[in-house]
């Protein structure tokens, strides 16, 4: 039987994705936030602030990821650091572990699981080692607004009319918060790494009848494409290496990707996903799309759309801030603004759905495995970006893959101009 007591959470991280969490746990019951740690001392300071004035748990800062195994507050750690600790920080949980520094009982991991698929093995290994209970944390899969759809349009589209055979995924933004996301070599790539591991999992979620396993639609090819439209521009290079210290005119990562995954179902049925993923999107703020075709219906979702609009006319000058939407890129004219932004993203019922899981003593839906199996999708589409070809699943030499931009050494160019290989 579940314990009475509250799960004790602490954070690994204190950014942006940390900040996001803590504010979707307004609507969490059965684990309080009680620790958080980062590298930077007063940012970990600042992340439990937040939680106290949230009131979501008595959480205090640590010194060390090994001092929040110890503590007997800490039940389970969400790992949201940067991509390129995350081998660090599972080494470090393991190892507090085998020595008996304390106990635990879960982890959850947000995207993407790791840089590469050596990496991302090694993280799995490592929480198998553990024998941890373990999720992946894809917000977009939780969204309320994707699951009813998703829903209604098996229920009633697909039931009469039979399954659907397309899906379309898109996340788009005018480009992330912090530095380590815009360094290839640190985050693992650029745009595509960052962000179409959502889509890659939105566009399968849609495609998978409810109830049926993830691996009931087999992947069987890949095909990839990254650009930089937008940040090697020279007056744009500039402005990244103003604010973040990165010099896009040397080292650049893809502000733009898209890429093609062909499905098929446990009848042999083709199906088809497209994702398209850009930090050159330049509209009201974060865009997030996507949309399901059956032979008789269609589904069609738009994150812009899921509030209301506020008209700011031209002699209503403000502060820039992100008060309306996440990425706000402008403060006049008819503005859209999203009511909960933790709700509608699905952070709410990811964590509500993954605490529940550690409480009861099973194995969330999305865990490290699953983890892994996006990261192999993501490392197929560079791949066949950088060989200007479709390339059939599983490809070889996959877990020794490093994309061109993750080892600082990818030119921006024409697809026409890429050596193709046969």
């Amino acid at each position: 039987m579940p314990s009475n007591k509250p799960l004790g959470i602490g954070f690994i991280g204190s950014g942006f994705m940390t900040q996001f969490h803590i504010r979707s746990w307004q609507a969490v019951r059965e684990a309080d936030i009680r620790g958080v740690w980062s590298p930077n001392q007063a940012h970990a300071e600042e992340a439990a602030r937040l939680a106290n004035e949230y009131r979501v748990g008595e959480a205090r800062a640590f010194a060390s990821i090994t001092d929040m195994i110890a503590s007997p507050d800490i039940d389970c750690l969400w790992i949201c650091g940067p991509n390129h600790t995350r081998v660090e920080n599972m080494e470090e949980i393991v190892d507090a572990l085998e020595r008996g520094v304390g106990t635990l009982t879960g982890l959850a991991c947000e995207k993407p699981l790791a840089r590469n698929v050596a990496e991302a093995k090694r993280v799995v290994e490592l929480v198998e080692k553990s024998g941890l209970l373990h999720g992946y944390l894809e917000d977009q899969v939780f969204s309320p607004s994707l699951v009813r759809g998703r829903q209604l349009a098996w229920r009633r589209g697909a039931a009469l009319s039979g399954r659907p055979y397309l899906a379309r995924a898109a996340e788009e933004h005018s480009g992330p918060h912090a530095p380590w996301f815009w360094d290839g070599i640190r985050q693992g790539g650029g745009v595509l790494n960052d962000m179409m591991c959502h889509s890659v999992e939105v566009a399968r979620f849609l495609l998978t009848r409810p109830g049926a396993p993830r691996a009931s639609i087999r992947p069987i090819a890949v095909t990839g494409h990254i650009a930089s439209l937008k940040w090697t521009r020279p007056e744009y290079a500039e402005i990244l290496r103003e604010q973040y210290g990165m010099d896009y005119a040397q080292q650049p990562a893809e502000d733009f990707a898209r890429a093609t995954i062909e499905y098929v179902d446990e009848q042999n049925h083709p199906l088809i996903a497209e994702m398209t993923t850009s930090w050159s999107y330049v509209g009201a703020g974060l865009r997030l799309s996507s949309e399901l075709l059956g032979p008789e219906y269609s589904l069609r979702i738009n994150s812009l759309d899921a509030g209301g609009t506020v008209f700011l006319s031209r002699n209503v000058t403000g502060r820039a801030g992100e008060d309306l939407v996440e990425k706000q890129n402008a403060e006049q004219g008819d503005m859209p603004f999203v009511g909960n932004e933790a709700a509608e993203y699905g952070y709410e019922d990811e964590n509500r759905h993954m605490v529940r899981c550690f409480v009861d003593g099973v194995q969330p839906v999305l865990d490290f495995h699953a983890g892994l199996e996006i990261t192999e999708m993501l490392m197929t589409a560079y791949m066949s970006a950088e060989q200007g070809r479709r390339i059939a699943w599983r490809p070889e030499n996959l877990d020794s893959f490093i994309p061109e931009v993750a080892r600082g050494v990818w030119k921006p160019g024409h697809l026409d101009d890429r050596p193709k290989k046969n």
